[in-house]
């Protein structure tokens, strides 16, 4: 009867390593492709934007570099993040990816408060701006965006992975950047509003700026350390306290090391005659099965484990 328990847990952690090792390389190969693609075009888009003299077009270009270092950070930190836990770093090399995703918000504020001061300049004189290739090539620019917010929306874990999320955030900003060099090129093209270039880069700035505010905030929250937002301590403390021979709660932590890995240590203080292994056993049971989070550290104390007041409270 042990054996058979034993043999489902191997093959659930078995089937647990393979599906993550799966995700990780669907991560991995969506960036690489993307990355390719999006630095290529950027060089184009960057020419494009000097010769065709649209802000718009430079702009987008910006944007378009900065998504290429987004998901040049991003794969790197997919590699470096798979590297094994040492005796020094203990969580391996995790974190990395969140310092490439602050990076990248870093990257993306300042970027978008040089575009919208470049704009300002450029309002109250439009300089001319050849509307038919900044046409063409903001098109082109829309269809490589399309592929590449498919591509690593469809191949990429967007909702569980920052820095994923983070790269595909670049890229909807572009895909709506180019949009509106495009509405841009048809006014320049069919009205002669060159003014329609800078307004057009200056909504892309605002686009960059809100996506790399959002990217900033929570890579921050997590190098602070702080509980993942769709976890509610309260309801962790009544779930624990639910569990028979419980009596009281204390030193409750929960943190992220990366997006998608979150961790728990909680004190719980338990009735002496209680079979501890069994409460150990239903908490980390509940906890795993109403949170997700796999990584908790529990440490039980009786009543005489617990002497001074201010460890316990």
């Amino acid at each position: 009867m042990g054996n058979s328990h034993d043999d489902h847990k191997n093959g659930h952690e078995h089937s647990h390593g393979h599906n993550h090792n799966h995700v990780h390389n669907a991560n991995k190969k969506a960036l690489t492709i993307s990355f390719f693609l999006i630095a290529g075009f950027m060089f184009v888009e960057f020419i494009g934007g000097y010769l065709t003299n649209s802000l718009a077009l430079i702009s987008d270009a910006g944007h378009m570099l900065s998504d290429a270092v987004a998901l040049g950070l991003s794969l790197s930190a997919l590699i470096f993040g798979a590297r094994a836990a040492t005796s020094s770093k203990t969580y391996g090399y995790k974190r990395f990816e969140i310092l490439a995703a602050l990076l990248n918000g870093i990257v993306l504020v300042l970027l978008s408060i040089f575009i919208f001061k470049e704009a300002i300049e450029r309002l109250s004189s439009p300089p001319h701006v050849i509307g038919r290739g900044m046409m063409i090539i903001s098109i082109v620019g829309l269809v490589i965006n399309i592929i590449v917010a498919y591509i690593l929306h469809s191949q990429g874990s967007t909702k569980e992975n920052l820095n994923v999320r983070s790269a595909f955030l670049h890229v909807i900003g572009d895909l709506l950047g180019s949009v509106g060099a495009i509405i841009a090129a048809i006014l320049i093209m069919l009205f002669g509003w060159y003014i329609a270039d800078p307004i057009a880069s200056m909504i892309v700035s605002l686009l960059v700026l809100y996506s790399g505010w959002n990217v900033l905030k929570e890579s921050v929250n997590i190098l602070m350390e702080a509980k993942p937002s769709n976890i509610d301590s309260e309801q962790v403390i009544s779930i624990l306290k639910s569990i028979d021979g419980v009596e009281d709660i204390h030193d409750l932590h929960i943190w992220m090391i990366t997006s998608d890995f979150s961790v728990m240590t909680v004190h719980l203080k338990v009735r002496t005659e209680s079979d501890r292994d069994i409460i150990l056993e239903k908490a980390k049971r509940s906890i795993s099965k109403e949170f997700g989070i796999k990584h908790v550290t529990i440490q039980l104390e009786g009543r005489d484990i617990c002497p001074y007041e201010e460890t316990c409270n």
